[in-house]
């Protein structure tokens, strides 16, 4: 919330910057450097749980680290049940404390700046402090007051369709909020706010094609969400490859690898009285891992096994095989659905043929108009001609 100020101020500078021609080339500019920053202010995070957090870590014994060899910055694991319940916690708590403060934000502020500029004017009594003088007091709706209310909408639609297959409530959550945003922006703008000049518009502007762009990249992280940080696709290779049937018995075993103990350097051990009571190295020489690697001892060990490339091979086709019937079916729904009914294009046809031969009569008789007042003109223009031949013939 606090950067989302520093944004929007470093939004308006650098499209003040530009020095836009027109309000709706600067409303366009504007919009998208805002969603740009708020993309990244909101879904960082997010992404980073999907797509990076526990997918390069390495192995016990060869972990990997950033900024060199320091054992401070180790790469972050993901918890042992997997990332996808941490992706989930993530966008709960972003996706609901972000509505949750915007209504509390957009019901207090202009409630408390009312209170505050009309504080001098409560002291008079009614007949001096009239009803128009008290709209006045009210907060101005500026020309981009509909362009936050957008934003927030959009920003809403990127939460509840890049990330929905981690947490399938989400758009219930996000429709008892829009229940409650209609309430509140009604109160809004009916009593906190003056009353706004209307102006026209032929379409939503930028925010179409925003939409569109998130609609399609959400079908992408879904699928990589699917692919890589559940666990759908190797149980479904374990259970097809097992040979057990129905039977999903030893997929935790089958998915945990082997490390020897022994060989894990001895500035990683642990020291003397941190290790656990229950823990001696003479007894337990192995530890296990997640992950698809050769045991110790193996003429490959530590390198990933085939299982791994063939679990590899299935995500890919799984992206590969989902974004297409996704898109195959939304480019279906949008022809069978089209954004203009057939009775309207008829309709808007009709008007233009009407439109067309409206003119065309009009046309038709302004040079009929023309072509009767020549031809008066030239009768006169023959008459005179005579008579001036009669005088001339008289004068001579």
């Amino acid at each position: 919330m606090i950067l989302n100020f520093f944004y929007e101020r470093v939004a308006i500078w650098i499209t003040d910057l530009e020095i836009p021609k027109t309000h709706l080339e600067y409303e366009n500019k504007l919009t998208t450097k805002m969603f740009m920053f708020q993309f990244v202010n909101y879904y960082s995070s997010c992404f980073y749980v999907a797509f990076f957090k526990g997918k390069f870590v390495g192995y016990p014994g060869n972990y990997s680290y950033m900024f060199g060899n320091e054992r401070r910055l180790r790469n972050e694991e993901c918890d042992p049940g997997g990332c996808l319940i941490e992706l989930t916690t993530q966008l709960v708590i972003v996706m609901a404390g972000k509505q949750v403060w915007g209504n509390i934000q957009e019901a207090l502020r202009p409630l408390m700046c009312n209170w505050w500029v009309s504080r001098k004017g409560r002291q008079q009594p009614e007949n001096q402090y009239s009803r128009w003088e008290q709209d006045h007091d009210l907060q101005n709706f500026s020309q981009l007051g509909l362009f936050y209310e957008y934003l927030e909408m959009v920003i809403q639609f990127g939460f509840i369709t890049l990330f929905v297959a981690s947490f399938p409530l989400a758009p219930l959550l996000a429709l008892c909020n829009n229940i409650l945003e209609i309430r509140v922006d009604a109160w809004k703008f009916t009593t906190q706010f003056r009353r706004p000049v209307a102006s026209k518009a032929r379409n939503i502007g930028a925010w179409q094609e925003i939409l569109n762009v998130v609609a399609i990249l959400s079908v992408v992280t879904n699928a990589f969400i699917m692919a890589f940080t559940s666990d759908m696709i190797p149980r479904l290779v374990y259970l097809y490859t097992s040979g057990q049937g129905s039977s999903m018995t030893g997929y935790i075993n089958n998915s945990l690898s082997i490390y020897s103990i022994s060989k894990i350097p001895s500035d990683s051990m642990p020291d003397e009285g941190v290790s656990p009571a229950w823990f001696n190295n003479s007894v337990i020489t192995t530890c296990r891992y997640r992950d698809y690697r050769y045991p110790p001892g193996h003429e490959k060990e530590y390198s990933h096994t085939m299982q791994f490339w063939h679990i590899l091979a299935a995500k890919m086709a799984f992206i590969i095989v989902m974004e297409h019937v996704v898109f195959v079916v939304k480019f279906f729904v949008a022809w069978i659905i089209p954004d203009v009914p057939s009775e309207v294009k008829a309709r808007i046809k009709r008007e233009r043929y009407l439109i067309q031969e409206y003119l065309h009569n009009y046309e038709v008789e302004k040079l009929k108009l023309q072509l009767s007042t020549r031809k008066h003109f030239q009768w006169w223009y023959n008459k005179i001609s005579i008579l001036e031949r009669f005088f001339f013939f008289l004068c001579s």
